[in-house]
This record gives structure tokens, sequence and C-alpha cells, in this order.
């Protein structure tokens, strides 16, 4: 498909984290609240810069890992990492850096 859309000169659109959040939440069955704020996070996020050059699905996921906390789903962060397809530490570094420049209050 690349080399298709390469030889028309077209550019395949980028996937938005947003996107991958309904497919997530659904596997780790968290409800219409934390998929809701896990979209406000990454909206919030995205408006801020901080997602640029951030892979789409680790951001997702420790969105959904931070709306879980926030309303009292929370999931382990390596049941979320399966479901995403990437690394806990991804989602521990993605968590840190959301909370610290979103100014976002988690209780642990």
């Amino acid at each position: 498909v690349r080399l298709i859309l390469r030889g028309l000169e077209l550019k395949s659109p980028r996937p938005n984290a947003i996107d991958f959040i309904p497919r997530f939440a659904s596997e780790l069955r968290l409800s219409a609240k934390a998929r809701t704020k896990a979209a406000e996070i990454l909206n919030k996020a995205k408006e801020m810069g901080i997602t640029g050059g951030k892979d789409p699905t680790g951001l997702a996921a420790a969105a959904l890992y931070i709306a879980g906390i926030l309303t009292g789903e929370r999931r382990a962060q390596r049941e979320i990492a399966e479901v995403a397809h990437v690394t806990e530490v991804t989602i521990r570094n993605r968590y840190k850096e959301l909370i610290k420049k979103l100014n976002i209050q988690v209780d642990i």
C-alpha cells in the first residue's frame, strides 16, 4: 500500500492516538466514562503540542491508564500493554509525561 501511495505521490494519514481508544477500552472492559476521560486527556495533550513525534498507541495506552485511575477502573500496566502491543516502560514514560505536563493529580 505504501508503495502504491508513494507511486501516486499520496501520503497515508498518520494514525491519531484517539482512534485507538475505542478498541483498547473495549478489550480492557472500560466504561464510556473512562473512554471519554482518555479522549479528553489526549485532546488536551494535542492542544499543548505534547503528542508530536510520539507513538499514538503508547499515548492511547497511557491515557487509558490515567483515565482508569481517575474513574476508579484501574487496569494494570501489563494488561494495557498487552492490549496496545507496547511495553510497560512505554506506558510508564507516557504516563509520567502526561500527568506532569497536563498537571493531572492521580492517587496511586
